[in-house]
C-alpha cells in the first residue's frame, strides 16, 4: 500500500472523527479539506476549485431557489389544512395521506423545506389526535427521506452519483429512472410508518403543556415586592438582577394589571408581583438579599404564565436559521422579537441556566413567552420554525400557480431530454424572477451556502481517492469479499455488501459524503468483475439517501429530535429494522430494474 494510499485513508479517518464530533462548521470543513488535498498535491488547483463549476452542485442551489418558490406559493399549507380536517372525520387515513403527500413533495423538492412546513401540522395533529407528537415526528422524517429517492432531483445525493458516474463515462441517471424501486420504498416505508412505527417509538413528548415538557416548573415562580425591600424605586436593570441572581423578571403585575413592555426599566413598588425565571438556589438568594416574599410553593403553571395577552410559544432554528451559532445576548433577542426565551432544548438535553450565553445550533428548540399579537409576524420569521402553542391556527393561502407549474416543467424538459436538468432549472428560476414571484435577494438568501460549499469542497476528495489508488483498492477489497461466493452469486453479493456499507457509512456522516466517497468504490469494483456499473450506481444512491438509524445521517432527523424528545437510541430502535428491509429491497430488485450485463 503506497503512501498516498496511507494519507487518504488517514485523512478519511480524520474527516469522519471531525464530522462526527461536529468541531467545525461543514462548510469551514469543507474548505480546510480542500486547501489539505491542494497543498499536499493530491489534486493541482484546477482539480481543487472544480466542484465549484461542477454541474449537480450548481443543479443543488438552484433547486434549493426552486424549492422555496413552491413553497412560497401556499400550496403546501393548504394541503395541510386538507390533511387536519381529514384527520378529525378519519385518523389514521388523515395520517397516512399525510405521509405519502410529504413523501411525494420531497421527490420534487427539497426535503428539509417540506419537513420544515409539516413539523406544525404533525404537532397539531398529533395534539388533535391526543397521541404523542414522537409517535410522528420521526415518520415524517423517514416519509420525507424515502421520497426523496424517486426522482433525479428528489435529493442532492442523486444529482451528485450521477455527476460522478458521467464523470467515469458512464450515462446520466434519468430523471424517472429511480421511480420503480422508489415507489417500492415509498409503499413500504409508509406502511412501516403507520403499523409498525407507532409500537417502536415512546410516548415521550406530551402535548398537554410546554412547561411540562421542558420541566419548566421548579424554575418559574412569584415573588411579591416587601415594604422594606431594597427594590422600591428601582428598576430590574439598575438593580442588575440578572447578573447578580442570574433570574430574569418576565412580567410585573401591579394592581391587578400585568405589564411585560420594557419591565427593564420600570421602577419596582411595593405590592408588586414578579413572575420569575431563574434556579432554586438563586431564588432563594434572592429572596434573602432583596427582602422578597415567595408568594407560594406552587410553581407557575402554564395557565398562569399565559394569562393575559402573553402565550407560550415553542420554537425551531431551521437550517438556513441566521440565528445558528450566535447568543441570546448577542442577538438581543427580547428586543428584536419581544419575547423571553424561557429554555433551550437541545437534543437530548434541556438548558435553563445561563441560556442568555449558550450559542445556538440548527435544531435547537426555544421555548418563548411573549406577546400573543406577535405569533404571526414571528410565523412569518425565516429563523424560526413555530411549532406549538396554546392555539394553532393554519390560515389558507392563495396559491400562486405559476411557481406550483414551473418544477413539473423543469422535470419534464429534463425528462424528454430537451434540457439538462440544469438548464431546464436555470430556465424556471429565470421565469420567477423575471415575473418577480421572487427576487433575487430571496433567491440568493434560499440557497444553503454551507451546504453547496461543503459539497462543492468536497469534490476534489474523490478525485484523490480515484488518483491516490485508494478507490481501486477498496473496490478490488470489496470485489474479492463478493468473489468468495460462487461466480453467479458475485454481482449480487457485491450490490449487497455496497448498500450495506452505504447504510452505514451515511448513518455518522452526510448522505453526500458517502455519495462521493462511495460511487469512485463501487465503479472500480463493477469493473474488476466485468459487470456493468449502473446497478451499483443506483445501489449507493438508494443506499445513502435511506438514513434512518441515527439523527446525524440526514438534517430531516436531526429537525425532529428536540420537537419529539427523542432519545439516540429511538432511532436505532426505529431506523434498523428498516434499513434491513430496505436492504432486502434494494438486494432483490436493484438487479431486476438495472441488470448487471447488458443486452
Amino acid at each position: 500500500m503506497s503512501i498516498a494510499v496511507l494519507g487518504i485513508f488517514g485523512l478519511m479517518i480524520l474527516l469522519l472523527v471531525l464530522l462526527i464530533l461536529e468541531i467545525l462548521p461543514v462548510d469551514v470543513l469543507g474548505i480546510g479539506l480542500l486547501l489539505v488535498l491542494w497543498l499536499s498535491g493530491y489534486v493541482d488547483g484546477e482539480q481543487a476549485v472544480s466542484g465549484f463549476s461542477n454541474k449537480a452542485v450548481l443543479t443543488v442551489a438552484v433547486m434549493f431557489v426552486l424549492s422555496h418558490a413552491l413553497v412560497k406559493t401556499g400550496v403546501l399549507e393548504n394541503l395541510a389544512q386538507y390533511f387536519i380536517v381529514l384527520e378529525k372525520k378519519q385518523k389514521w387515513l388523515g395520517i397516512g395521506l399525510f405521509f405519502i403527500t410529504i413523501s411525494l413533495f420531497s421527490g420534487f423538492i427539497n426535503n428539509v423545506a417540506a419537513v420544515a412546513i409539516f413539523i406544525p401540522v404533525a404537532m397539531h395533529m398529533a395534539a388533535q389526535s391526543r397521541i404523542s407528537p414522537s409517535k410522528l415526528l420521526i415518520p415524517l422524517s423517514y416519509a420525507a427521506i424515502y421520497g426523496g429517492t424517486i426522482t433525479l432531483i428528489g435529493t442532492s445525493t442523486n444529482l451528485l452519483v450521477s455527476s460522478v458516474g458521467e464523470a467515469h463515462g458512464l450515462e446520466s441517471l434519468g430523471m424517472f429512472e429511480f421511480l420503480p424501486l422508489g415507489l417500492i420504498f415509498l409503499l413500504v416505508g409508509t406502511l412501516y410508518n403507520l403499523f409498525v412505527l407507532p409500537k417502536l417509538l415512546p410516548s415521550r413528548a406530551p402535548i398537554s403543556t410546554l412547561v411540562g415538557k421542558y420541566h419548566m416548573a421548579p424554575y418559574l415562580t412569584e415573588f411579591q415586592v416587601d415594604q422594606e425591600s431594597p427594590l422600591i424605586g428601582l428598576s430590574c436593570r439598575e438593580k442588575q438582577l440578572n447578573e447578580r441572581y442570574e433570574i430574569t423578571v418576565l412580567a410585573v403585575i401591579r394592581d391587578g394589571v400585568k405589564i411585560t413592555t420594557d419591565i427593564g426599566n420600570l421602577a419596582l413598588e411595593a405590592a408588586d408581583i414578579l413572575l420569575a425565571r431563574g434556579a432554586l438556589d438563586n431564588f432563594l438568594k434572592f429572596h434573602q438579599q432583596e427582602k422578597v416574599l415567595a408568594l407560594s410553593d406552587v410553581k407557575l403553571s402554564e395557565k398562569e404564565l399565559q394569562e393575559g395577552d402573553n402565550v407560550l410559544v415553542e420554537g425551531l432554528l431551521g437550517p438556513d436559521s441566521t440565528l445558528a451559532g450566535k447568543t441570546l445576548g448577542e442577538l438581543n433577542f427580547r428586543r428584536r422579537y419581544q419575547a423571553f426565551v424561557l429554555a433551550i432544548g437541545r437534543r437530548e438535553i434541556t438548558i435553563k441556566k445561563k441560556i442568555a450565553h449558550i450559542k445556538l445550533r440548527f435544531a435547537d428548540t426555544l421555548l418563548m413567552l411573549m406577546p400573543a399579537e406577535r405569533i404571526e409576524e414571528m410565523r412569518n420569521d425565516p429563523d424560526l420554525i413555530i411549532l406549538q402553542h396554546h392555539e394553532v391556527n393554519m390560515r389558507k393561502k392563495a396559491i400562486r400557480w405559476l411557481a406550483v407549474i414551473i418544477i413539473p416543467v423543469v422535470m419534464i424538459l429534463a425528462a424528454a431530454g430537451v434540457l439538462e436538468i440544469l438548464a431546464a432549472a436555470l430556465l424556471g428560476v429565470f421565469i420567477l424572477l423575471v415575473t418577480k414571484h421572487i427576487s433575487t435577494r430571496e433567491a440568493y438568501g434560499t440557497i444553503n451556502w454551507p451546504v453547496i460549499i461543503f459539497i462543492a469542497a468536497f469534490i476534489p476528495f474523490g478525485i484523490a481517492m480515484e488518483t491516490s489508488g485508494a478507490a481501486q483498492l477498496l473496490g478490488q477489497s470489496i470485489s474479492l469479499l463478493a468473489g468468495l461466493f460462487p461466480e453467479n452469486l458475485a454481482p449480487y453479493t457485491l450490490l449487497s455488501i455496497l448498500y450495506l456499507i452505504t447504510s452505514l457509512f451515511t448513518a455518522v456522516i452526510s448522505n453526500n459524503v458517502a455519495a462521493i466517497v462511495l460511487t469512485p468504490i463501487a465503479i472500480a469494483a463493477a469493473n474488476n468483475l466485468g459487470i456493468d456499473a449502473r446497478p451499483l450506481v443506483f445501489t449507493i444512491c438508494f443506499a445513502a439517501s435511506a438514513s434512518f438509524m441515527t439523527p446525524i445521517g440526514y438534517q430531516t432527523n436531526l429537525m425532529v429530535y428536540g420537537p419529539g424528545k427523542y432519545r439516540f437510541k429511538d432511532y436505532i430502535k426505529a431506523g434498523a429494522p428498516l434499513t434491513f428491509i430496505f436492504w432486502i429491497i434494494a438486494s432483490i430488485f436493484t438487479p431486476i430494474f438495472w441488470p448487471f450485463y447488458a443486452n
